[in-house]
Formats: C-alpha cells, sequence, structure tokens
C-alpha cells in the first residue's frame, strides 16, 4: 500500500550513496527538494537493485511528483506557473513538513 495519496507534500532525500558501486534513478539536482504528489504510478522492483543482480523485491510505489521549475532551477525566468514532473520510488521521499 503506497504511503502517500495523490496531492501530498512530499520532500525528496538528500543523499548519495554509502558506499559505491551505486545505480541511483533519482537525478541530483531534484534531492533535497519538496512538491506534490501528481499521481501514483503503480509499484515495481527496485531498480537500484536490479542494476546489480539483486531480485529488487519487495516492490515498492513509484510516484510521479511535481516540482516548480523556479524551485528547482533558480535562475528560471519562463512562466512562474511552469512545472516539472519527475518519477521517483518512495524510499527517496518523506512526508514534507509545513511551509516545504
Amino acid at each position: 500500500m503506497p504511503r502517500f495519496a495523490v496531492g501530498d507534500r512530499v520532500r525528496v532525500h538528500k543523499q548519495f550513496p554509502p558506499t559505491p558501486p551505486s545505480h541511483i534513478r533519482t537525478p541530483y539536482y531534484i534531492r533535497g527538494l519538496s512538491g506534490t504528489v501528481e499521481r501514483i504510478c503503480g509499484a515495481f522492483k527496485n531498480p537500484e537493485e536490479l542494476a546489480f543482480g539483486r531480485p529488487g523485491t519487495p516492490e515498492v510505489p513509484l510516484y510521479r511528483v511535481r516540482f516548480r521549475q523556479k524551485d528547482v532551477w533558480p535562475d528560471y525566468d519562463g512562466n512562474e506557473a511552469d512545472k516539472i514532473e519527475i518519477e521517483i520510488f518512495e524510499f527517496w521521499l518523506d512526508a514534507a513538513g509545513d511551509g516545504a
């Protein structure tokens, strides 16, 4: 069962792999930022484990999270309403606090 629902505010972990080698699917530029869950995409095997030939189970929820472009790229000079959506596995997310 997914931990977050559509509309929930979440914060992406700001972490780096503890020991190389690693396979990370969460873009560096989005780590530490807060966004809103736009959709629950389903549950899938963990690709960060599959990359090393491990089973990648249990399956984990994958979310599409929406971020304001201006929050991601401080120099962004496009429309204030522009967004970017990124699919992120649940183990990279925490509930965002108030004001996030």
